[in-house]
């Protein structure tokens, strides 16, 4: 089986925006290693952050922990049945799709994904973000 993690990174998150929407903040923060800038936005009554925090966020493939994929069941029913699930392990899990991975200058490269209009991107070195160059995502946060 695969490895189903194609990302992890913590982030410290750097500023947050809550004027435009009253449930979804967009929040920025920067890898602990200051490689990786990301602007994520959240629903905060779900996921609630403030500046000065670290979260940690893994972008995966699948929620099997085996890293299968079980193209018979929606991604709504993993974990049923009683078998646990990389989202056990979070706090806030979202399934979208990337729809744009630009190359930047250099060695730096952009990734852009939608989590059913909650918007992501990370931009950072080619080396931590080549993996993201698939369809869809399932998207992991943990304080």
């Amino acid at each position: 089986m695969a490895d189903a993690q194609l990302f992890e990174e913590t982030f410290n998150v750097t500023s947050i925006n809550s004027e435009k929407y009253d449930r979804v903040s967009r929040i920025s923060g920067t890898s602990t290693d200051s490689t990786v800038s990301m602007t994520l936005d959240i629903n905060h009554e779900l996921f609630d952050v403030k500046v000065g925090d670290n979260i940690n966020m893994v972008l995966a493939t699948t929620l099997n922990l085996d890293g299968s994929k079980n193209d018979e069941k929606g991604w709504r029913e993993a974990g049923k049945g009683g078998e646990a699930t990389l989202a056990d392990m979070f706090d806030y899990v979202c399934y979208g799709k990337n729809y744009r991975f630009v190359d930047g200058e250099g060695d730096t490269v952009k990734f852009y994904a939608s989590f059913g209009g909650l918007l992501l991107f990370l931009e950072g070195p080619y080396k931590k973000l080549t993996s993201l160059k698939i369809e869809y995502v399932y998207m992991l946060l943990k304080k």
